[in-house]
């Protein structure tokens, strides 16, 4: 890596929200010097008001922002691997263009990355902020902590690193296992991360550097769009089938990693996610208890969800109280807590 690479790229897949990377971008808020911000635009309907608000933001930036524009759409997994091919930084930092910085947290971060330079991969905490101003923090572990190489550690870290805000990793770890093969699963990002911790140490990081804004939940998705995510997804609802399709990724994705590896990650991702299911299960909370039931049916049927307790106590828990009373309770109870429950 060159002498005067950047610490950290923050790098965006863009795709139709100029209003909101404009957000993003001015959410950046650490001292210059160690990062630069690279963008890659996926060839979306809005695309020229994307080129004008990043002209603009480019001039009144203080870190160097580095804007690219694909031929064609490559999808939500191939702009997230042409990032990597774009970015220069040590590590690249992954936020999705309607995310945002935590005000203050950016330079704190910045220092953790230098202190813990053997990493290839950082866990971060993030916070997602609910209607009525409620925050939940995702917090992991009590403290920052170094994870160990190997099979347990990469399925542990599956869920928790799926949402790409703050996803942080080692830029030329990561490109050492750029594929096509997983392209239409939404989950590049799961996938590097398994495949550099199985062999390399990572770390948690305790500072909520990211909001996760997950505008998916205004029902409007934009994923869909290019060849490889046709036939899986379909633009503009969160719908049933789109739901199921991306449980599913998740085994497409370790069932890869188990014929390359020899590993029994799909036996312990599935029971993993069964445990945590709920956020796969109250995204369709809101189509009505009946159709509700439909897709839990299937969540456990066709993605084998409902192997642990867990998943019927969810399911029922949303059917009786709804998904506003329980996202309340669970948020009651991460408050009482130092971190994430261990199930």
């Amino acid at each position: 890596m060159p002498a005067d690479s950047p610490l950290l790229s923050i790098c965006i897949p863009a795709y139709n929200r100029p209003r909101q990377l404009i957000e993003l971008l001015r959410s950046v808020d650490c001292a210059a010097g160690q990062v630069e911000i690279v963008v890659s635009e996926d060839r979306s309907p809005k695309r020229a008001e994307i080129r004008a608000a990043m002209e603009t933001e480019a001039q009144r930036s203080p870190y160097p922002v580095r804007y690219f524009e694909n031929a064609e759409n490559l999808g939500y997994d191939g702009n997230v691997r042409h990032l990597l091919e774009l970015a220069s930084g040590k590590y690249v930092l992954f936020m999705g263009d309607d995310d945002l910085f935590v005000p203050g947290t950016l330079d704190r971060f910045l220092t953790f990355l230098a202190q813990h330079s053997d990493a290839k991969y950082v866990l971060r905490s993030y916070i997602v902020r609910h209607e009525g101003g409620a925050v939940e923090t995702f917090r992991y572990m009590p403290a920052a902590a170094d994870l160990t190489p190997g099979e347990e550690t990469v399925a542990w870290l599956f869920k928790r690193s799926v949402t790409i805000c703050g996803f942080t990793i080692d830029r030329a770890e990561a490109l050492k296992h750029a594929t096509a093969d997983l392209d239409g699963t939404l989950l590049y990002q799961i996938y590097l991360m398994a495949e550099v911790c199985l062999d390399h140490p990572s770390v948690y990081c305790d500072i909520a550097v990211a909001e996760a804004v997950q505008s998916y939940r205004d029902d409007k998705p934009m994923f869909g769009a290019s060849s490889a995510e046709k036939g899986r997804y379909v633009p503009g609802s969160v719908s049933e089938d789109n739901s199921i399709n991306f449980t599913k990724s998740y085994f497409e994705v370790t069932e890869y990693l188990d014929r390359k590896h020899g590993t029994t990650l799909t036996a312990r991702v599935r029971e993993s996610l069964s445990k945590y299911s709920y956020p796969f299960l109250s995204i369709q909370r809101k189509r009505g208890i009946g159709p509700f039931l439909h897709y839990a049916r299937r969540l456990d049927k066709e993605c084998g969800l409902g192997q642990t307790p867990y998943f019927h106590l969810y399911k029922w828990g949303l059917v009786i109280l709804g998904e506003a009373n329980c996202d309340r309770l669970i948020r009651v109870i991460k408050r009482a807590l130092p971190q994430t429950p261990e199930l």
